[in-house]
């Protein structure tokens, strides 16, 4: 929708109102290499998209809080409170979190109307939580001049997930659609958080996302299951060295204490985490010598690892990798977010867009009857007003 429509939009769920009304864009991410390692403290590479959440904003004088969306019929208006309940699992409870983590700031609001309009497929590992979150918070600093620096926004954001929503997800997706940079990846450390904006040549390939159309109904619990595994894995490793987190071990350090790790499946989790932070540093330094086909081969060994050590594929997207991997001109493939589910991303050679889409998608419905969305991803700037 364009933005007079959204802003007529608002007015026919909530009514006219002479009051102002403002819009702020987040986009969704997706991420090239560096999965699962953000909440062991390691290296991610993801870039904003050029689709995303709109939200319309402005305040009412009915003390309540007003949701809608144009995504789905569902609407909620909740009472102005310094203890929000989270409902059940809808989606309005991502904005709510936010507001949660405000108050619990001593910031305080009264009545508010918000009409979110995304354009981010719901499950599909692109990131639809974190552009609803943090668009949220961005407008709210706004609307109230706050005065919180992005960095101070983005960790209220995660934590809004973390704690509100119960999902201990890392500082990746939060932080890929607020600090977003047109046709650039962003290189962040998770640990120090410093980030590097990193250009995006690609030569005549294309980055194309495919959506498995496979809900990911497995991820919340799974993600967190993961996580403890890796917590588990940190304490076995402190019987000879102090370490904090995964990454702060590299390979070989890893490999010498690994009979420290008796757990099998704890050893394969810590054995993704530390070969995937090595496998992003060799990535972008492949980019910047425009060495695609390297970054090409980096990406399969990301998705091969994530299936076989940290098991987050799935059939789905396993199936969509191996079926894009037979094609000529794809140069690499893999799982991109949490995984069970989601999305793929593929670098390939731009002449072979429409034959990706047919074959892939072909022999993708013929193994799963799902029928696979393709996106070519175009890669934009992050959150902003409208």
């Amino acid at each position: 929708m364009k933005t007079t429509e959204l802003k007529q939009k608002l007015d026919e769920i909530f009514g006219q109102s002479n009051v102002q009304t403002r819009i702020f864009f987040s986009p969704g991410r997706v991420n090239l290499i560096g999965e699962h390692t953000d909440y062991n403290g390691g290296y991610v590479f993801p870039c904003a998209l050029d689709f995303g959440t709109h939200l319309v904003i402005r305040e009412n004088d009915q003390n309540v809080y007003r949701f809608a969306t144009t995504n789905f019929e569902q609407k909620a208006e909740i009472e102005v409170s310094n203890n929000l309940p989270k409902v059940s699992n809808h989606w309005y409870n991502y904005p709510m979190a936010v507001i949660d983590q405000f108050n619990k700031k001593g910031n305080s609001f009264h009545g508010l109307d918000f009409l979110f309009s995304g354009k981010i497929p719901n499950g599909a590992g692109l990131s639809s939580s974190a552009s609803i979150e943090t668009v949220t918070a961005y407008a709210l600093n706004e609307l109230f001049g706050m005065k919180y620096d992005l960095w101070e926004l983005i960790k209220l954001s995660q934590k809004a997930e973390n704690e509100f929503i119960g999902v201990n997800c890392g500082i990746m997706d939060q932080f890929a659609v607020t600090m977003g940079k047109e046709n650039h990846a962003l290189f962040l450390n998770c640990a120090t958080l410093d980030y590097e904006a990193i250009p995006l040549i690609m030569d005549g390939h294309k980055l194309i996302i495919s959506n498995t159309n496979s809900r990911r109904g497995l991820t919340d619990s799974k993600y967190n299951e993961r996580r403890s595994e890796c917590e588990a894995a940190v304490e076995m490793l402190n019987e000879k060295k102090q370490i904090e987190n995964l990454s702060a071990l590299n390979y070989a350090e890893f490999m010498s204490m690994k009979e420290l790790v008796s757990d099998p499946i704890v050893f394969r989790r810590a054995k993704h985490v530390i070969s995937e932070n090595n496998r992003v540093l060799n990535a972008i330094e492949a980019l910047k010598n425009n060495e695609l086909v390297k970054f090409g081969e980096l990406m399969n060994q990301s998705h091969d690892s994530l299936r076989d050590d940290y098991e987050v594929t799935g059939t789905e997207l396993d199936t969509l990798v191996e079926e894009a991997r037979k094609l000529e001109g794809v140069l690499g493939s893999r799982m991109t977010g949490a995984g069970f589910g989601g999305c793929t991303v593929s670098l390939i050679k731009e002449e072979i867009i429409e034959d990706f889409k047919i074959k892939v998608g072909k022999a993708y419905f013929d193994r799963t009857g799902l029928v696979p969305e393709f996106y070519v991803a175009a890669v934009g700037d992050g959150i902003k007003e409208v």
